[in-house]
């Protein structure tokens, strides 16, 4: 267990590339024995935050803290403001992506923990990935990315990916 009991508002690890996602890792999975994971995402303007995606081990759910947060599931689409809090169950095809003009938060809670360090990887990645490196590098998590929806989501909202 982690000992601190504020985190301060510039506090936690921050991965911030331009005109790209952003995360603030907040709390760790193996600091609260795995039970959840809790980052802060960072989205410019038309920023796509992942591929169309969906995982067999987590529940997501995003408190939209700042701007507007578009959410795709199956074929619905959503917009999602400061207060809302948008659910993405697990085994359920989904994405989201910064529908407005200004920049957006929104914090994640992810339960079970772990995916962060997926996300540590897509942070720290320097250009494009081949599909074939995306699927080895997902897979060992329980997570399949459909790529011909995500390129089909980037054309009609003019997104960033």
């Amino acid at each position: 267990m982690v000992e601190r009991r504020i985190l301060g508002p510039e506090d936690g690890e921050l991965y911030q590339p331009e005109r790209a996602r952003g995360d603030r890792f907040l709390v760790n999975s193996p600091d609260w024995g795995g039970r959840f994971t809790l980052v802060e995402h960072r989205l410019p303007p038309s920023v796509l935050a992942a591929p169309v995606h969906k995982h067999t081990e987590e529940d997501e759910f995003s408190f939209v803290l700042d701007g507007s947060v578009g959410a795709r599931f199956g074929d619905e689409e959503v917009v999602a403001g400061p207060g809302d809090l948008v659910f993405k169950p697990r085994d359920e095809w989904h994405t989201f992506w910064n529908a407005g003009d200004t920049p957006a938060r929104l914090l994640e809670v992810i339960s079970p923990g772990g995916l962060e360090e997926l996300f540590r990887w897509f942070d720290q990645l320097n250009g494009e990935v081949s599909p074939e490196e995306l699927e080895r590098k997902i897979g060992p998590y329980g997570v399949q990315a459909d790529m011909e929806a995500t390129m089909a989501l980037v054309a009609q909202h003019g997104l960033i990916f």
